[in-house]
């Protein structure tokens, strides 16, 4: 097979073209939206909404209701709960989200127990089902993406600044409370929009993956948000077309392309990379013999 072959054969098959479609646009939004989750250093609510989620799929699956739904709203409801318990400093906010995620994913296990077995539907929220994705699921991604990334970079100041600084945000007049409930609100929704791509158990390296590894490669905010979008939208590609070519799990396949991009900015970040700061190191022990000569 040839480049080109490798390239275009995916383009000829409409499920592809529409699996093609949902995994750039989850990997763009999840790239925006985790920037601000790496930033304020809460990566654990990822896995505690995807988590979180589960008995509300759990429930639609016994009521034979809508899986994504029932995700959507159980997820929602601890991803406020966390917000509003995390207003009292007494706790952190990772404390309270320990306490919901273990909690939560508890109470979906016993759901799926009374249940005699699994089905497709259930086992597709958990490991995803790109390739399964219809025409309607791929507007459904495109419109709800952009809202999501519409209301990040409206906010983007705010959610910064109650990022770096909570109490001074707060004596500056900004709604602390409020933006806290919009970007919990935010990442639940990108989690969900995002399980059809790489199910429940992958989702958080996919929200978080792009972010971190554009982190490595920049400082300023704006250039860490395109970074994250380029290679969260870039590795969800790679990853499907990794999938196809080898007959491999695509939810698996992106998670794999994603980390192994991570990898390299971690080693050859100019600044902050494994290699750079080698370098570094090598320059300073160098220095003072240098300096001892010079002076002898």
């Amino acid at each position: 097979m040839t480049v080109v072959e490798f390239l275009t054969d995916p383009w000829h098959l409409p499920f592809m073209q529409r699996a093609f479609a949902v995994a750039v646009i989850t990997g763009l939004v999840c790239g925006v939206v985790g920037v601000y989750v790496v930033l304020r250093g809460m990566a654990f609510i990822g896995e505690a909404v995807s988590h979180s989620a589960f008995p509300g799929v759990a429930l639609a699956y016994a009521f034979q209701g809508n899986l994504l739904l029932g995700g959507a709203i159980a997820g929602l409801t601890t991803s406020l709960l966390i917000a509003l318990i995390s207003q009292n400093r007494r706790l952190k906010e990772d404390t309270v989200i320990g306490v919901f995620f273990s909690c939560a994913f508890g109470l979906g296990i016993v759901l799926v127990s009374t249940q005699d077995s699994w089905s497709t539907d259930l086992s597709s929220f958990l490991f995803g089902q790109v390739l399964a994705v219809g025409p309607e699921d791929v507007w459904t991604a495109a419109g709800v993406g952009a809202v999501l990334v519409a209301v990040v970079l409206l906010l983007s100041k705010e959610l910064v600044a109650v990022s770096l600084d909570r109490e001074t945000a707060r004596a500056a007049g900004l709604p602390v409370m409020r933006l806290d409930l919009i970007l919990y609100t935010v990442v639940t929704a990108t989690i969900v929009m995002s399980l059809e791509a790489v199910g429940n158990i992958l989702v958080l390296s996919l929200l978080i993956t792009p972010a971190a590894a554009a982190r490595m490669l920049t400082e300023r905010l704006w250039t860490m948000t395109l970074l994250a979008s380029l290679f969260g939208g870039t590795g969800a590609l790679a990853g499907l077309y990794v999938s196809y070519a080898y007959d491999l799990a695509a939810g698996g396949s992106i998670v794999c392309v994603l980390t192994a991009l991570f990898a390299l900015t971690w080693c050859l970040a100019p600044r902050h990379g494994l290699l750079a700061r080698a370098r570094r190191r090598r320059g300073e022990t160098r220095r003072p013999v240098t300096e001892q000569a010079v002076g002898a």
